[in-house]
C-alpha cells in the first residue's frame, strides 16, 4: 500500500509528524483521529525523495497560492475538530514552521481579538485572499458554518489547482519541443551552414536551389537576426499595450473562442471555472447576483466576462440564469440545459458543481487527445526541416563532381 506523509495536532496543540501506510488519504484521516489527533495536511511519500520533487514542494510553499491553501485547509480540519476560532489560530501559530506563515497567521489572529470577523480580518491582508475567497467567508460566518465554508474552500482551490497543472503540464513537454526546434534551426544556420560557404564559394549559380535557399536563410539570420529579436520584442510590448484596450481584448478574446479546435477547448476550460466558482459560492449561502459578480473575476476570456455582466444584469431583473447564458452562445448547450435543470429543481449549486466536474474530465480528455497528434506532427516536422537542410546541402556537395573543369 502506498506510504502518506502526515501533520496533525492534539486539542492541546501539541504537534505531531510522520508516515503511515494506508490505501487512501481518507484512511489515514480515520487512523489519526482514531488516535485523537486532528489531521492538518497529509500527502504521498514521495518515491525516492528524489531531488525534483523537494525542490517543487520548497517553491510551492514559498507560493501565495499555496500559503492560503495550507491556511485554509488546516483552520478547516480544526475547526471541524469543535475548536473556537482563537484557539485554532492559537494552535496554527504554534505548529507552523514557516515564518511567511507565521507572519501571516499573527495578522489574522490580532485582528481576530480586536473584533473583526475573519472575514475582514482576511480583507486587510494586502489582496492575499481574494474577493471570491472574502465573500465565501463571509457567507459562512453569516450561516454560523464557518468551519463548512472553509472545507468547500478548500476543496475549490484543490480542484482548481488540480485543473491548472493539468493544463500546464499537458502544455509543457510540446513547449520545450518547440524551443528545442527553434534552437535547433538557428544553430545549424548560424554555425552548421556557414561552414560550408567557403566550399561553394566558386560555384556561384551553379549551386541547386534548395541550397541556394538555406543558404540565403543563414546570411539573413546573421546579418538581421538580432534586429528580427528586437522587432519580436517590439511587436509584444506593442500588442501588450494595445490588448489594454478594452474593445481590443474584447475582440481578440471572441476570436480565441472561434477558433477550430483551441477554441471548444478554451470554452470548456472557462466554463468549468466559472461554473465551479459560482456552485461553490450558491453552496456558501452566497446571494445570486453578488455570487454572479465574484464568479465573473475568475473568468480569463473578456468575451465571456461581458456574457456574464449581461446575464448577472439580467439576473437582477428576474430572469433565470440559463436564458440570457443561452441567448449569448458562448457557453456549452450541455452546461445551459444542466443549469435549467438546477434553476428547475432548485439545487443550481450542485448542479455547477456537477458541470465543473464534467468540464473539467472533458478538458483533461481533450488536452491529451490533441497533444497525440500535435507530438508526433512536432517531431516529424522537426526532422524534416533537419533532413531539408542536411540534404540541400549533400546535394550540392554531390553536384560539385558535375561542373565544368
Amino acid at each position: 500500500m502506498p506510504q502518506f506523509l502526515y501533520r496533525a495536532v492534539t486539542q492541546e496543540g501539541e504537534e505531531f509528524k510522520g508516515e503511515l501506510e494506508a490505501r487512501d488519504s481518507d484512511s489515514v484521516v480515520r487512523q489519526l483521529q482514531s488516535k485523537g489527533l486532528i489531521p492538518l495536511l497529509i500527502e504521498p511519500a514521495a518515491q525516492g525523495k528524489d531531488f525534483w520533487h523537494w525542490l517543487k514542494l520548497d517553491n510551492r510553499r514559498h507560493t501565495q497560492l499555496q500559503q492560503v491553501y495550507q491556511f485554509t485547509q488546516e483552520l478547516s480540519e480544526l475547526m471541524h475538530a469543535g475548536l473556537s476560532l482563537d484557539r485554532a489560530l492559537t494552535i496554527m501559530l504554534q505548529v507552523s514552521p514557516d515564518p511567511a506563515q507565521q507572519a501571516l497567521l499573527k495578522r489574522v489572529q490580532e485582528g481576530v481579538q480586536k473584533g473583526r470577523s475573519l472575514s475582514k480580518a482576511l480583507q486587510e491582508q494586502d489582496g492575499l485572499f481574494t474577493p471570491f475567497y472574502v465573500s465565501m467567508v463571509h457567507a459562512a460566518e453569516s450561516a454560523g458554518s464557518l468551519d463548512t465554508g472553509l472545507a468547500d474552500m478548500a476543496a475549490y482551490m484543490e480542484r482548481s489547482k488540480a485543473l491548472r497543472e493539468k493544463v500546464t503540464s499537458a502544455l509543457l513537454y510540446p513547449m520545450i519541443l518547440l524551443v528545442v526546434a527553434i534552437l535547433s534551426l538557428i544553430i545549424i544556420l548560424t554555425y552548421v551552414i556557414p561552414q560550408f560557404e567557403q566550399l561553394f564559394a566558386d560555384m556561384g549559380q551553379a549551386l541547386p536551389l534548395p541550397t541556394r535557399v538555406v543558404m540565403a536563410v543563414a546570411d539573413f539570420i546573421q546579418a538581421f537576426g538580432p534586429w528580427v529579436l528586437i522587432g519580436l520584442v517590439l511587436v509584444g510590448i506593442g500588442a501588450r499595450r494595445y490588448l489594454k484596450d478594452p474593445e481590443a481584448r474584447l475582440r481578440l478574446d471572441s476570436l480565441k473562442l472561434d477558433l477550430p479546435l483551441v477554441g471548444g477547448l478554451n470554452q470548456r476550460l472557462e466554463t468549468a471555472r466559472f461554473s465551479r466558482s459560482l456552485g461553490t459560492l450558491l453552496r456558501g449561502g452566497v446571494p445570486m447576483v453578488s455570487a454572479l459578480q465574484i464568479a465573473r473575476d475568475t473568468l480569463s476570456n473578456a468575451q465571456l466576462i461581458e456574457v456574464v455582466r449581461q446575464a448577472t444584469e439580467e439576473v437582477r431583473a428576474g430572469r433565470r440564469l440559463a436564458d440570457p447564458l443561452q441567448a449569448s452562445g458562448r457557453f456549452p448547450l450541455l452546461a445551459i440545459q444542466m443549469i435549467r435543470v438546477g434553476e428547475e429543481t432548485g439545487e443550481l449549486d450542485e448542479m455547477l458543481l456537477k458541470i465543473a466536474d464534467l468540464y473539467d474530465r472533458e478538458v483533461g480528455v481533450s488536452i491529451q487527445r490533441m497533444l497525440t497528434i500535435l507530438e508526433p506532427l512536432m517531431i516529424v516536422g522537426l526532422g524534416l526541416m533537419i533532413a531539408g537542410i542536411i540534404m540541400s546541402i549533400l546535394v550540392a556537395i554531390m553536384s560539385i563532381n558535375e561542373l565544368p573543369l
